[in-house]
């Protein structure tokens, strides 16, 4: 015969288990944690926040997340990430370059980890291969085939008597050696002349700068690499206005800051793209079966503002040819 505590017992966890928006409830939500290299900017977050919402989950509803910011100080990653793991999050979302990912693997084997970055994550030893990768991670990046004879050709229309090109390279970087070759490739195909100049720190970006003047460089492109596009990008932008340096980047974040132009994948699809894996995989799907997803948007922005204070003409084929303006 069955108690009537029991019987109210047994009430209450059939109601519970009738209801499932009670029994969600009573369970602890997922927690992500977001391993950066540098301070997650707006356009990031947003961006995240868009693709975790299209997976089903919402910030401070169904899932937490918890940040861990390096500021710069790469070396304070690996301990970021042993936190992160010490807590128990349900996956990680790295992004800022390869060393999030790198520092987030060395520190677990079994929490899924998801990258958003610009690079090639084989290369850079993340995954197996883009299409199978393997292990605990997987991710997106905005590299895809080389856009370099792409941002010449918007260079040429933009600055049409330029002959001399500067190309700013970090050389620590995976990507270094096949961009100067994609760019060597493309200016040498229009007639002018390629300047290759390195650059990893502060310091060398300014040294980076004497020597194009130096060197009377009429154009520049900035290669892509998280410490140009992120923790150097406002150092870049200052010197390049001072130095009256028309300047190409890869993405739109360096034109609303006051770039000239860029042409490139659209980034902030590849922060969403990430955080929607984050969602799947949060619903039972294993990082080594999903692929690394590549860029599929491209656009060209420009800053028309900077155009100006540089004395640059749009001419009609240029306009043709440019997605957005920033005003």
């Amino acid at each position: 015969m069955i108690s009537v505590k029991r019987r109210n017992f047994l009430g209450l966890m059939g109601g519970i288990a009738a209801c499932p928006t009670i029994a969600a409830a009573q369970a602890s939500p997922p927690v992500m944690g977001l391993l950066t290299s540098a301070n997650a900017e707006n356009w990031s977050r947003d961006a995240i926040r868009q693709g975790l919402k299209e997976a089903g989950f919402i910030e401070g509803q169904n899932i937490t997340v918890i940040a861990r910011e390096a500021n710069g100080q790469v070396d304070k990653l690996p301990a970021l990430a042993a936190d992160l793991v010490a807590r128990k999050v349900s996956v990680i979302f790295a992004t800022g370059g390869p060393v999030p990912t790198r520092a987030a693997k060395a520190a677990t084997g079994t929490i899924p980890i998801v990258f958003a970055y610009g690079g090639d994550p084989v290369a850079d030893g993340l995954v197996a291969s883009l299409s199978r990768p393997g292990g605990n991670v997987t991710g997106a990046t905005f590299i895809g085939a080389s856009l370099s004879s792409k941002r010449m050709e918007l260079l040429r229309e933009l600055v049409p008597k330029a002959t001399e090109v500067g190309l700013l390279v970090n050389p620590r970087n995976t990507l270094a050696a096949g961009q100067i070759d994609d760019m060597k490739q493309a200016v040498q195909a229009l007639g002018l002349h390629l300047h290759v100049v390195n650059a990893s720190t502060a310091a060398e970006v300014d040294m980076a700068f004497k020597t194009m003047r130096q060197d009377n460089v009429d154009v520049l492109v900035v290669s892509v690499d998280p410490i140009f596009g992120f923790l150097l990008a406002d150092q870049i932008i200052a010197l390049a206005t001072q130095n009256k340096l028309p300047t190409m980047w890869d993405a739109r974040v360096q034109v609303t800051k006051g770039g000239l132009i860029s042409y490139g994948a659209v980034i902030t699809d590849t922060w969403r793209q990430a955080a929607i894996y984050v969602g799947r995989i949060l619903k039972g799907e294993k990082p080594q079966d999903l692929p690394v997803l590549q860029p599929t948007r491209f656009e060209t922005v420009i800053n028309a503002a900077t155009a100006k204070a540089l004395g640059l003409t749009l001419s009609p084929q240029l306009q043709l040819m440019i997605d957005d303006t920033i005003e």
